[in-house]
Order: structure tokens, then sequence, then C-alpha cells
């Protein structure tokens, strides 16, 4: 790919991510009048700790991020962008083995192998470009197809949004994440910090039109993770052509 298509692609991702947040008020509706939710019976706790993540967000991570986004070339960081998204499809195509979805197993076999082998590593998507399409999945999203309801909604210290069935999940993601499988430790560290600061990074544009949004930012974030974690509204939007990201980030 040419340096001028992968600046094409690098401003469209900052646009899908604007679009991102325009799509969350959308599904979201009335947030700003009305924000109660059965789900949320804990809601009064889930805002304290939603108060705690951003403060911790705005005196460390944002900061660190922002600095991240400034020094790093555009090719670089879309490098590291695509190396974190090669081995998320290798757990991605586990988990769809997991819930019997057998062409979603070999998409994303054929991604991991495709971007692995030819893409140096998973720093070129090159599956993407032969239009394989990659569809994120993780433990909490496999539970949730065999029946498993997704219990109240949680704002957990510093991971942010979950629910009791993502929270259950989580040793397991963990446990089953090839990343969490690497060693030396230090090695695996040190790559985890950068996955949170590029990740951190990507969402600088999204997260700054979230903040300018005059409606419950709260209740907006509830309401958008709840609403992705829904299998039945995922297999919606991919009926639709118009599947936004899982809300992992």
């Amino acid at each position: 790919m040419s340096k001028k298509n992968k600046l094409v692609t690098f401003k469209s991702r900052n646009a899908g991510s604007a679009l991102l947040v325009t799509a969350a008020m959308a599904l979201t509706g009335c947030a700003s009048t009305q924000t109660t939710n059965p789900q949320d019976p804990y809601e009064g706790y889930n805002r304290a700790m939603t108060s705690f993540n951003d403060s911790v967000d705005d005196a460390v991570l944002k900061p660190v991020a922002t600095a991240y986004q400034n020094v790093t070339p555009q090719p670089l960081r879309t490098g590291v962008s695509n190396f974190f998204g090669n081995i998320g499809d290798l757990w991605s195509m586990v988990n769809h083995a997991l819930q019997g979805n057998g062409e979603k197993t070999y998409n994303h076999m054929v991604r991991f192998t495709t971007n692995t082998v030819l893409g140096l590593g998973g720093v070129l998507d090159i599956a993407s470009e032969m239009q394989v399409s990659r569809d994120k999945q993780d433990f909490g999203l496999t539970l949730a197809t065999w029946g498993v309801k997704p219990g109240p909604y949680l704002v957990l210290p510093f991971l942010g949004p979950s629910t009791l069935r993502d929270t259950v999940a989580l040793p397991a993601e963990w446990w089953g994440h090839p990343m969490d499988r690497m060693h030396p430790v230090s090695y695996r560290n040190s790559l985890l910090g950068l996955r949170l600061v590029n990740t951190r990074a990507n969402l600088l544009g999204a997260t700054d039109a979230l903040d300018a949004a005059s409606l419950d930012r709260y209740a907006l974030m509830r309401d958008f993770y709840l609403k992705q974690r829904d299998p039945a509204s995922r297999q919606q939007n991919d009926d639709n052509a118009g599947r936004v990201e899982s809300f992992d980030d």
C-alpha cells in the first residue's frame, strides 16, 4: 500500500471515530432527558466509578496518548494498530469456533495467517485489502451466544464499562488471549502498555467529540455499550451492512 493510500485509510479511521460517536448519540436517543435503565441498578456506584476512571484518564492516559500521537509518525501508528489487530484476530477465531460459526472461524484463520506471513507479522493488513472481513469477538460475547444473560451494568475500576457476564468472562479472556501467553513477562507487559497507549491515541478524536456532546455522557456510554454487547443488535447491524466496531476499546 502506498503512503498516500495509508494516509487516506488513517483519515478514514479518524472520520469513523467521529461517526461512532454520532451513531452512539442516535442509538441512545433521549439519553439527555431519561437516564434510568433497568439494567443499571447500581447507577450511583457506576457514576462515581466513571468519574474516577475519567480522572485517571485525564491525568495519565490521555496526556501520554496525546504525546504518543504527536511524536509517532502516522504510518508507524497504523502498523502498530495492525499488529495488535492481527493478534486479536486469532482470539476472535477461537471465539467464533466456540460459537459454532464455521465461516467466520475460517475467515479469521485466513486473516491471521495471511497478515502474519505476508504482512510482516501483522504490521500490514493484507487481509483487509483482500476483502476478508473482521468481526471482533471475545469470551463475553461467546457466553452471550450460549444464552448467558448480561446481568446488571457495571463500571470496573480502570477497565470501564462492563456487565456481570462480561466481568465473569474476564479471567478466561485474560488467560486465553494470545498476548497474555507471551514470554518473558517483561516483553508482554511492554506490549500491553503499547497497545493501551496506541488504542487511546486512536480514540482521541472520538472522546473529544463525546466530551463536547450536550448529553448525559454517562448514559450515552452506558446505553451504547449495552447495545453493542447484545448479539441480536450486532446481528442487525451486520444485516444492515453498517456494523460499527465492538465496544472493546
